[in-house]
């Protein structure tokens, strides 16, 4: 089956025989009615079981599934009027992150996000996801224009991360991300995050400073890619399973570490089985805290996003 992954494979092997018994039901009229009752039971049993005991190398597994939906799938479903604005003004337009101005149901917004590409060729146009400097700028300037104009900004995030190449540490890499963190920081409009897919690194980072952050259920948001961390603490990127059990990456981690401050409900064998059901469940999330975020100012915006962020993690003073 086109883009399945080996975790699919069981479910995928018994609703194949499933479909066979079907057949075989009809061309050789032979009532296999009680057989099919039986294993679509089982059936419906293993995703249950399976799909909502995942552990974090399937969740890995699942956010990066190849046919996930990726930020214009989403933004097409939710969003009405949505125009690409392209460019940073300085250098060139990184296809990495888009972004531009749209309508939330009649609510004025500023859309951003991570595109990969669906097959080899639009990877290798998109950089399969992975912005350069330029991105990061492009996403600054539309930041910039959202806040004269007042309005809210609203970031999907699906990267491995920002793209390690010489070029893009020739162009500053490290300085577009940090100026992106600081002017997130000071926006005067609200900011929610929706962290889709993969939440790598800093790429990620660079435009995922929020006043709320929500994540599909099966997506990952982390400091590090589990094969990364692997090869680092054991030098063997084999080891990712362990590395992401021990990288709390998972959406139920986070929300425990109130790192993040939703998780949004997937259909059961995760977002690709119905992209429909993930953009509704997404449109719903994102209106609800903007309508909580509308009650504030600039100021106490600003405010409340420092103190957020002010108490994140755990210490203890000596």
């Amino acid at each position: 089956m086109k883009g399945e992954l080996p975790i699919e494979k069981p479910l995928h092997e018994l609703e194949a025989k499933i479909l066979e018994l079907k057949k075989l039901s009809v061309h050789a009229d032979i009532d296999l009615s009680a057989e099919i009752i039986a294993l679509e039971e089982k059936a419906r049993n293993f995703k249950r079981d399976f799909f909502q005991n995942l552990n974090p190398w399937d969740k890995v597994k699942v956010a990066r599934h190849p046919q996930r939906p990726f930020t214009l799938d989403i933004v097409e479903r939710i969003f009405q009027d949505f125009t690409e604005l392209h460019g940073d003004r300085i250098f060139r337009d990184d296809p990495a992150i888009i972004g531009g101005p749209a309508f939330l149901d009649g609510q004025r917004v500023m859309v951003m996000g991570h595109q990969k590409g669906r097959d080899t060729k639009k990877n290798l146009a998109r950089n399969f996801g992975m912005p350069y400097p330029e991105g990061f700028k492009k996403a600054a300037r539309l930041m910039r224009m959202a806040e004269k104009f007042s309005l809210p900004v609203i970031s999907f995030i699906d990267t491995p991360g920002a793209y390690p190449g010489i070029g893009a540490e020739e162009r500053g890499q490290f300085v577009a991300i940090a100026e992106n963190l600081l002017s997130m920081s000071l926006l005067k409009v609200p900011i929610i995050v929706v962290v889709i897919g993969e939440g790598g690194s800093g790429g990620a980072l660079g435009i995922s400073v929020g006043d709320r952050i929500l994540m599909l259920e099966h997506s990952i948001y982390s400091v590090i890619s589990p094969e990364g961390c692997a090869s680092i603490l054991w030098r063997d990127a084999s080891k990712a399973d362990e590395a992401a059990k021990a990288l709390k990456l998972t959406a139920q981690d986070l929300i425990k570490f109130k790192i993040i401050d939703e998780i949004i409900t997937e259909p059961l064998e995760g977002a690709h089985t119905d992209i429909d059901f993930t953009a509704e469940n997404i449109k719903i999330a994102i209106k609800r805290n903007l309508e909580e975020l509308k009650k504030f100012s600039p100021e106490e915006i600003v405010e409340l996003r420092y103190e957020k962020y002010r108490k994140i993690g755990v210490f203890k003073e000596f």
